[in-house]
């Protein structure tokens, strides 16, 4: 028997092939689980992946959502009640990220990572809690970021966001430990998700500069932040929660 047979997860961010949001579903499906599958342009091919790989097309819900608009949360949670009739597990990956000088941001950009880096993974994380604490327990994973830990320039907003879903996590592990809800994070560094492997394209100094502060001198590749978050929902470390899991080739050390 698989380990995650006859869970369901919610994974949001899924959108491009080449992100941490695909290989976290891919990663989960091959263990078993069944998906709902939450983005904002239509996740058909992942899901697709991922159903053949359970071996069962209505094993996997994929759905178009801004999870910047609070009732689209809400309404991905209710699908997942819908389809399956419980949720074990929910990863909140989806993320903006503005890359600008401090002084250059507008409101509307800090509006709408604010909304979808903070707000949707709060709001779908209260949403699950019901059939988490009716079937005894769940595990919640955050997708934060190293860049929550330290600075670097022109990622002011998105740090910011990120520093404060790692406090969510430890605010929500606090509470919810008692329900056996176990509350985790996940801080990659330089991965090579489709919108790095863009810069790469577009400015090869500047990602040339970003590896200078990775011991390891690579990127992270997508599979191995997918191989952390699926050990983390599979572990029976149960003792583990309220943790902070930096994967960033060593870029926090110094």
């Amino acid at each position: 028997m698989k380990p995650l047979q006859d869970k369901v997860a919610i994974v949001t961010g899924v959108s491009s092939p080449v992100g941490i949001g695909a290989a976290v579903a891919r990663r989960l499906a091959g263990s078993g689980a069944r998906l709902v599958l939450a983005a904002d342009a239509p996740p058909d091919p992942i899901a697709q992946e991922c159903a053949a790989l359970l071996g069962d097309p209505k094993a996997v819900v994929p759905l178009t959502a801004d999870l910047g608009d609070a009732s689209a949360v809400a309404a991905m949670v209710a699908e997942a009640e819908k389809r399956f009739g419980r949720i074990d597990m929910l990863v909140n990956n989806a993320a903006v990220r503005v890359n600008r000088a401090f002084g250059d941001f507008t409101l509307a950009e800090f509006d709408t990572a604010v909304a979808v880096n903070l707000r949707a993974p709060f709001l779908a994380s209260q949403g699950v809690l019901p059939s988490m604490r009716r079937q005894g327990g769940g595990r919640i994973v955050h997708i934060a970021s190293q860049l929550g830990s330290v600075a670097y320039q022109t990622r002011t907003i998105y740090g910011m966001t990120k520093a404060a879903l790692i406090h969510l996590t430890k605010s929500m592990a606090l509470e919810l430990a008692p329900h056996n809800i176990q509350v985790n994070a996940v801080s990659p560094g330089p991965i090579a998700t489709q919108p790095t492997l863009d810069r790469v394209q577009h400015d090869p100094e500047e990602a040339a500069r970003r590896l200078e502060y990775v011991p390891m001198g690579r990127y992270g590749r997508p599979e191995e932040i997918g191989e952390v978050v699926h050990w983390l929902l599979t572990t029976d470390a149960s003792f583990l929660t309220g943790h902070d899991l930096i994967v960033d080739g060593g870029y926090t050390i110094h």
